[in-house]
């Protein structure tokens, strides 16, 4: 029951921000999608919690879980046929959809491009996006669209002035000396207006005394009880004042007025566009009515219902040479906190992104949460949660990048129906476990990334790399993927390979990729394609758990700033944590069931609170909620407070007698049995013991494995990966080779006869593991995975997956290289001759005896067969070039005199020959060493089925026979060798890069024998 708490004056910060995310969640609720793939997160729980999945479920994932392209034009320079054709040519590589994009970063003459005719929202654009939906309809996939021409959201022919569009306020101070009078003009703007500003209106002048005690290597410190407002005394523009003889004063004008920001890479219309203002209805309207008057023909509403899937926004830049702003934050602001904005603004106020001015310190944070606070209700009601109703009402969803300013992103996440991250960004994985929180918290499925944008790495990005960077982020919450992108094929005096979007990116090599065709390595992108497709599969299904929830009382992401102890030492020990800010604990879902927070959903199991990192780890929270944790606590919810919350401040200004109130809130909080209060963060894994409080997942050693866990009626599916954030990690992560146990928490039938599952997403096959050990419902398997690599396990009934050795007998130990189900039962394999003691389940053991395995094989000789891909007749056609050599040693193309500027396909061509004992007992595993880019398998003529890139060993298997076997590998590189001289001034500055197959390379022979 909640506490009779008396509230601030004016609306409080819960119902102002928890409005937005409470709307959200209404308003998705009555939105009717119907049977069409209008809604992505809707339809992408293919692990449905009435049925159990089967082999297929996970082999085939359905479009609705496939990987996406960012899809980048020209603006509207675009040709339907073209469109179609790049439609299938994605779709038949595997993915999903793509979203349109107008980027253009590459074409430094953006007259070339001809707004007047081809910009955005013109009609060959709106040709372009109806050729784009009615094809993506027929093949299957869907189509997202940008809200505006680039990013921020913009709207053509709106003007600077409008009230519509983004404001910015600014400052002009003058200096003065106390008892000097002052007569003069009103302090001009210390920065010009941006060109189409025609008018600027005067908010406030104040006056405030400099106080040096409260100054920091920064800012200025004020008085903040001396501050006037002098607003009365301005007369034309002018005012005359006298500032008392007690100091150093300052002047302050404060001036209102349009920034005249147009979107990124402009210009993409005639008229041009103009962001709107992002704290307004007004601005989101501009948007909404540009959309609904001058974009969405009937025709194009009717191929929406058809194939499209979200409206996106790009992170929130909105640029500034002051202070965003809007017309009513002043009103805003005092109904949110009860007390008026103009005598705190001094504190506030920005000039070039840097605060100029300070009060005292803990008075100038309290003010700036307040601040911050009043934006974040705005901007998630009248712009995330107004652009998510508009879009339901077509039968679409709202997918956003919600963070770049100083909000609560974590409850944008709760709004939103899609909460975007990105790999380029974000500073390491707790920014994915922000938005993570928002998304489980409100029901939502989807955590999506904007993935693989890299500096400088155009035409050189390693699918390696890209697939190194997502391993970690799968396991902090993401669970779609935007790949960053795809880019149109052509587009004026443009250079081969075609039109790039950011590449030539300010003379040289830019950012992110252009996949497609005009990449060697598309020959193989459908395997990595199958691959995310099968990670978003099991990372889409059932519902997420994460081990405890972290409280944030200020909710930004994007600043690399994680959890005490959790983020240091519990994760590599295997706990899981996301992140909440206030509004969440408000949603519907904020309950408590069996000492669960949220057990519907990501059922916490406890709740943990610091001090705010962005309050200089002051142990702040606010009444509301205080109360609210409380309320939970005495539902049985487990709480963890570190730091001096016996002594709690409030984040904002507190109202008379808030600090008090709080102080008894939290004092009846800390009383209760199951809170504990610790100064140490070293205590944090003990207190959590102490409250009987245990992780999913849990190892021995400390671990750069982490985890995610997804939970269905009929299975756990647990993902696992070795990696951090792989932009940012010192030192680079290394082989991890150890036990881990698991837990069986879900509620299906089969819960005492379940049995752990390996899923393979690069094949797409499901094999029940051969070796573990289970103590009730916990089981303890060993993983060995090289960095980056991902692993996934299930634990699920007997015959789940179409499995058939439900009543067999597992193996609990062994000193062989491996057990393992094959389809004659329980199989013990080994790579060198001996004997081999297998304890079974059942208590047995079982001695197994291999007398002769043949010696690992290093093939002395290839025959490289190689495509070298140059530029064509056209700037988008490719020219190869077929060379024939034969290597005795294998060396990467750079080293090779023939090959050391090439780009394409080589295919590699050695025989192994095997001695005539060679029978069905035996197998064998080819090691491939460094192989550079993507590549293929095939022996004695059998494609053989994908292979982890990140562990680049391919069981040959049964494909081997007595004899002569021919293995080719068929690898793809990157264009990037190429490019360096075909295009010296753009990626000249490149250094060449080692591609190819490197090895070394050696053919492993086992033998296998089933025991069981």
């Amino acid at each position: 029951m909640h506490e009779s708490v008396p509230q601030r004056s004016g609306t409080t910060r819960r119902t102002v921000l928890t409005a937005g995310v409470a709307a959200g969640l209404t308003g998705a609720a009555a939105v009717s999608f119907g049977a069409g793939p209008a809604s992505a997160a809707a339809s992408a729980q293919p692990a449905s919690t009435s049925h159990a999945p089967g082999a297929a479920w996970f082999a085939r994932p359905p479009a609705s879980v496939r990987p996406k392209f960012r899809w980048w034009w020209p603006d509207g320079l675009v040709d339907p046929a073209e469109i179609a054709r790049e439609i299938d040519q994605i779709a038949d590589a595997g993915f999903g959809g793509m979203e349109i994009a107008a980027v253009h970063h590459s074409i430094k003459d953006k007259s070339v491009l001809d707004p007047d005719h081809h910009g955005w929202g013109s009609k060959p654009w709106r040709d372009g996006v109806e050729a784009a939906l009615r094809r993506a309809a027929r093949r299957g996939v869907t189509i997202d669209l940008t809200v505006g021409p680039s990013w921020p959201a913009a709207v053509p022919g709106l003007s600077p002035d409008d009230d519509a569009a983004a404001q910015e306020l600014v400052l002009g101070r003058v200096q003065l000396t106390g008892g000097v009078p002052y007569r003069g003009p009103v302090p001009a703007p210390s920065q010009a207006p941006a060109a189409g500003v025609t008018r600027q209106r005067l908010l406030a002048v104040q006056a405030a005394r400099v106080d040096t005690a409260n100054s920091t290597r920064k800012e200025t410190g004020l008085d903040a009880a001396s501050v006037r407002d002098l607003t009365r005394t301005v007369s034309d523009g002018a005012l005359a004042w006298t500032p008392p003889d007690d100091g150093d004063w300052v002047l302050l004008a404060y001036w209102q007025r349009g920034s005249a920001q147009q979107p990124e890479s402009g210009p993409h219309s005639t008229p041009a566009s103009y962001v709107v203002d992002h704290f307004a209805p007004a601005g989101t309207a501009a948007v909404t009515g540009h959309w609904d008057r001058n974009i969405l023909t009937p025709a194009l509403r009717q191929l929406l219902r058809a194939a499209g899937g979200a409206f996106f926004e790009d992170s929130v830049e909105l640029e500034t040479v002051g202070l965003n702003w809007t017309s009513r934050l002043p009103e805003e602001f005092e109904k949110h906190t009860g007390r008026p904005l103009l005598p705190y603004l001094p504190a506030i106020v920005l000039d070039r992104s840097n605060q100029v001015f300070a009060f005292e310190a803990q008075l100038t944070r309290q003010i700036r949460h307040d601040f911050w606070e009043t934006v974040s209700g705005l901007f998630n009601r009248h712009h995330l949660g107004a652009l998510r109703d508009w879009a339901h009402a077509l039968r679409m969803e709202l997918r956003s990048q919600p963070y770049g300013l100083q909000t609560d992103a974590i409850a944008s996440a709760a709004v939103l129906d899609i909460a975007e991250g990105e790999s380029l960004g974000f500073k390491n994985l707790d920014d994915y476990r922000c938005l993570a929180g928002g998304r489980d918290m409100a029901g939502h499925t989807v955590l999506s990334c904007e993935a693989g944008a890299y500096n400088g790495s155009a035409y050189s990005t390693t699918w390696d790399r890209f697939l190194r960077t997502m391993g970690g982020a799968y396991a902090a919450g993401v669970n779609q993927t935007v790949l960053h992108g795809f880019s149109y094929a052509t587009a004026p005096k443009v250079s081969w390979p075609g039109f790039a979007a950011f590449s030539p990116y300010n003379g040289a090599a830019g950012y992110g990729e252009s996949w497609g065709p005009r990449q060697p390595t598309w020959r193989h992108v459908p395997d990595v394609a199958g691959h995310l497709a099968r990670v978003h599969q099991v990372l889409q299904a059932g519902t997420a758990r994460a081990d405890v929830a972290v409280f944030r009382q200020t909710g930004y992401t994007a600043t690399g700033i994680g959890a005490s102890w959790f983020t240091s030492t519990g994760v590599p020990l295997g706990w899981s944590h996301q992140f909440l800010s206030g509004p969440l604990l408000s949603l519907p879902s904020a309950t408590v069931r069996g000492g669960r927070l949220a057990p519907e959903g990501p059922a916490y199991k406890a709740l943990f609170i610091e001090g705010d990192f962005f309050s200089s780890s002051a142990p702040t929270l606010s009444v509301d909620d205080a109360r609210t944790v409380l309320a939970l606590a005495r539902q049985g919810l487990p709480v963890v407070l570190l730091g001096e919350f016996d002594q709690p401040v409030t984040p904002g200004v507190p109202a008379d007698g808030e600090t008090a109130r709080l102080t008894d809130v939290l004092g009846r909080l800390l009383a209760l049995p199951h809170v504990v209060r610790i100064t140490d963060k070293t205590a944090v894994g003990d207190a959590l013991a102490r409250l009987g409080v245990t992780a999913d997942v849990r190892h021995a050693v400390s671990s750069t494995l982490v985890n995610a866990h997804r939970v269905t009626d009929d299975a756990d599916f647990y993902y696992f990966c070795n990696g951090k954030h792989a932009e940012t990690v010192k030192p680079p992560v290394a082989l991890i080779d150890h036990e881990v146990t698991v837990r069986r928490t879900a509620r299906g039938s089969s819960r005492s006869a379940a049995v752990p599952y390996l899923l393979d997403p690069w094949s797409g096959t499901v094999t029940r593991l051969g070796r573990y050990t289970r103590e009730g419902d916990d089981f303890t398997l060993r993983l060995r995975l090289q960095p980056g690599q991902n692993a996934i396990v299930a634990l699920g009934g007997p015959g789940l997956f179409g499995d058939r050795n439900g009543g067999r007998p597992y193996a609990t130990g062994t000193d062989a290289d491996e057990v393992r189900f094959a389809p004659g039962g329980l199989a013990v394999r080994a790579s060198s001759a001996g004997r081999y003691a297998t304890r079974l389940s059942t208590g047995r053991t079982v001695t197994t005896s291999f007398a002769t395995v043949p010696e690992p094989v290093v093939p002395g000789r290839w025959r490289l067969e190689v495509e070298d891909w140059r530029p064509g007749a056209s700037a988008t056609s490719t020219e190869r070039v077929r060379r024939d050599l034969v290597l005795d040693t294998l060396l990467p193309w750079s080293r090779i005199p023939e090959l050391a500027d090439s780009a394409g396909i080589g295919r590699y061509r050695t025989t192994v020959v095997l001695p005539a004992r060679w029978d069905a007992s035996h197998g064998a595993t080819l090691e491939l060493g460094q192989v550079s880019d993507t590549f293929r398998v095939t022996v004695n003529g059998r494609p053989l089925p994908p292979a982890d890139r990140l562990d680049p060993v391919v069981d040959l298997g049964s494909a081997l026979r007595r004899g002569a076997n021919e293995i080719v590998v068929e690898v793809a590189v990157p264009l990037i060798n190429r490019l360096r001289v075909a295009q010296p001034e753009v990626f000249g500055g490149v250094a060449r890069q080692d591609h190819g197959l490197v090895g070394p390379v050696r053919v492993v022979p086992y033998r296998q024998t089933v025991i069981a």
